[in-house]
């Protein structure tokens, strides 16, 4: 298994195979510090995958996504999602694309957090992503 891709986005589509995607980001910038009582809200996102399988890799199997904060802590429930893995026999590899699409996304604190790809229970990538407020960019110097 080879992830060629893995990305949060504004949109993704998946059309006669090709994965398109549409503002690929890893910072999000909030004009007010974050708190439980006022979290930062993302509108909407994706999360874009694109996974290569060889033959030795067919049959069935469990991707899961985690999107945690720094610290470990759960931000959404995991998403699971099973997959059938059939590599035809004129071909050396097959290609799977995975869209997820998140409405209301909250973030209760400023910070780094991480959506974590795992196969089968094995953590395979990490995609990084920022909670940054922008008084505290001001404050460092960046315009």
């Amino acid at each position: 298994m080879n992830i060629q891709i893995a990305v949060l986005c504004d949109a993704a589509t998946e059309s006669g195979g090709k994965l398109n995607l549409l503002g690929a980001f890893d910072a999000i910038y909030t004009p007010q510090p974050p708190t439980a009582q006022q979290p930062a809200v993302h509108a909407q996102c994706s999360i874009a995958l694109r996974m290569t399988f060889n033959n030795v890799e067919e049959g069935a199997h469990k991707l899961r996504l985690n999107f945690v904060d720094e610290d470990g802590k759960f931000i959404m429930p995991s998403i699971d999602l099973p997959i059938q893995i059939a590599v035809p026999s004129d071909a050396h590899f097959v290609t799977r694309n995975f869209i997820v699409n998140i409405q209301q996304l909250k973030f209760e604190k400023a910070g780094l957090y991480s959506i974590d790809i795992a196969l089968d229970g094995r953590q395979e990538a990490s995609i990084p992503l920022l909670i940054k407020y922008l008084d505290a960019l001001k404050g460092a110097g960046a315009e």
